[in-house]
């Protein structure tokens, strides 16, 4: 991807350090649901999170049970409740980590909606376990919801209304579950879980409705129209427009995908109808097998690694022996390709290889479906180095960075990173790196500040360094 767009464009001096569809129909009892009218117009849902911090807590995985927009019928007096999305899919909020991905574009009938209702069902936290020595583990436990009911439904007013107008560009609905908020932590120990949204209406040009990631499967390749369909992890089909400008990992273009391609890929909702508008395109697997997640361990520690753990926070398909939650072992001795995505230059080899894994990176890895029928050994052709979303606490505001043209402070990584990468991180901010919640630039900066940063995570001279994409401050 061409960061000059989206908020990062990697110098070449950096590399001589080297050398919910979570949603669904529905709301409360005093509602009634209509068939939609004539008169519709595009929305869209982005998700997104702000992960909890501490307790080791690796993911929030819920049935979310319904979704509605609400706007009152003055002829009726009663709540007209229109759903955004279908099914009712099991997601694991904790999987966005301050990336965007969409969930779900639909027509709606047009009109202002004022209120957002939101009702999840059965829910699992997950928690890292680490030993004395050796490989980390990953330890389950049922979620509690207030008054240990089994269903829990959050309402939140719009501040401002989503207005959806025919013949208009898409409009939709930013949803953050603040993780950091809902999970109860008390001395180290997991408690009840009341679910807690941050929720903003966004237009498809805001940068609260850019499309940082959306992997899915391709359905079919249109080479005239110069556009492809893919299935999302729930079943959702979209089709993706490219360009000239469009960006593809190494050699791969429109002519090479093909039915069966797992790919990865950024963009804009079009303006003009429910399809969406690739900035960048990496195939992920073309064997039909694809799984995404945190590094947590590597063997051997140093040098050339011949494995490592995948802890499994996205799979495509969902028929392999590998399950979303495992920890899966990806086997290294057939020598797979390592990529970094929208990096395109060969160098970035030197950046990201066998020898520069690293517990706390998040990858991709993708292979024949065959390789992955075992998760204590699974066999992959390419392995993708991807962003991933980092908290901690600034150590110090400022530091003098060893690349021209950057800026650059220090954190302490927290909460399950922490525990993955328990080193101070030097974070790169490069010229078109996006401050986000407050922050404008690096003065904004304090030492002891709770921020978060989406970027890269490099291993260089076995030290770790955050190339940043974003850097959020965390309230």
């Amino acid at each position: 991807m061409n960061f000059s767009k989206h908020g990062i464009q990697l110098p070449i001096t950096l590399i001589s350090l080297a050398a919910t569809a979570f949603l669904a129909a529905g709301c409360g009892s005093n509602s009634v649901i209509h068939p939609l009218p004539a008169m519709t117009g595009s929305s869209f849902v982005v998700g997104t999170d702000a992960p909890i911090t501490v307790a080791n807590v690796t993911s929030f995985t819920v049935q979310v049970e319904n979704i509605c927009v609400v706007s009152n019928v003055a002829s009726t007096g009663l709540s007209s409740c229109v759903p955004l999305l279908s099914g009712t899919p099991t997601v694991d909020f904790a999987r966005f980590n301050g990336l965007q991905s969409l969930l779900d574009m639909n027509d709606v009938p047009a009109g202002t909606y004022t209120q957002v209702q939101i009702t999840l069902g059965t829910a699992t936290i997950g928690y890292l376990n680490v030993p004395a020595s050796g490989a980390p583990t990953i330890a389950t436990e049922a979620a509690t919801y207030p008054s240990n009911a089994s269903t829990y439904t959050y309402t939140e007013t719009l501040a401002e209304p989503l207005v959806v107008a025919t013949s208009s560009a898409p409009v939709g609905l930013r949803i953050d579950l603040d993780l950091r908020k809902s999970i109860s932590v008390t001395n180290g120990v997991i408690g009840t879980v009341t679910p807690t949204f941050d929720i903003s209406t966004v237009k498809n040009t805001d940068s609260g409705g850019y499309i940082d990631t959306l992997a899915a499967s391709v359905v079919s390749v249109n080479q005239t129209a110069e556009s492809f369909v893919v299935e999302g992890p729930h079943g959702r089909q979209f089709t993706i427009n490219v360009s000239g400008t469009t960006e593809w990992e190494g050699s791969d273009s429109l002519s090479t995908l093909a039915a069966g391609d797992i790919v990865e890929l950024s963009g804009t909702l079009d303006n003009a109808d429910a399809t969406l508008d690739a900035d960048a395109v990496a195939v992920l697997s073309t064997d039909g097998f694809y799984a995404g997640g945190l590094v947590t361990y590597v063997t051997p520690a140093t040098g050339a690694a011949s494995s490592f753990d995948l802890y499994v926070r996205g799979l495509l398909p969902s028929t392999t022996g590998i399950n979303l939650g495992d920890i899966a072992t990806v086997n290294l001795s057939n020598n797979p390709k390592f990529f970094i995505y929208w990096m395109h230059n060969p160098l970035t080899q030197l950046l990201f290889n066998q020898s520069q894994l690293t517990p706390g990176q998040h990858v991709s890895v993708g292979g024949p479906a065959s390789g992955a029928a075992n998760e204590s050994d699974v066999s992959v052709n390419r392995v993708v180095l991807r962003q991933w979303g980092y908290n901690g606490t600034v150590t110090s505001a400022s530091v003098a960075p060893a690349v021209a043209g950057v800026t650059a402070f220090q954190m302490q990584v927290n909460g399950f990173a922490g525990v993955l990468v328990p080193q101070t991180v030097t974070v790169y901010c490069l010229p078109d790196s996006k401050w986000r919640n407050g922050l404008t630039a690096m003065s904004d900066l304090k030492v002891g500040a709770n921020v978060r940063v989406v970027g890269l995570l490099l291993n260089v001279g076995g030290q770790p360094v955050l190339v940043g994409h974003y850097v959020d401050a965390l309230q």
